[in-house]
Parts: C-alpha cells; structure tokens; sequence
C-alpha cells in the first residue's frame, strides 16, 4: 500500500498533498492511538474537525 502512496506523490503531485497525523483517545480504554492519512491541501482543515 505504502508504495502506491509514494509512487503517486513522486508524479509532481507531492506539493499538493500533506500527511497529517491525529491523536484519537479510545472511547472504552482511554489509550491514545494516531491517525495518518495524505489528504489533498484544500481537505487538511476538514480532516481534524471529523470524529
């Protein structure tokens, strides 16, 4: 899967993405646990105002 991610921001369509990561506290636990995706620059803000 990784490479995939990769060979696609290696294409000139690096600059328009960004990784973001997103500490998530378990409901039943209470362990924190992280979230990372690559999302387009324009959807970075909607990506951490989702549950």
């Amino acid at each position: 899967m990784a490479k995939k991610v990769v060979a696609s921001l290696q294409k000139g369509g690096g600059k328009q993405h960004t990784k973001v990561i997103k500490m998530v506290k378990s409901p039943k636990s209470g362990a924190y646990s992280f979230k990372e995706e690559i999302v387009h620059n324009d959807k970075v803000k909607e990506f951490f105002e989702k549950k």
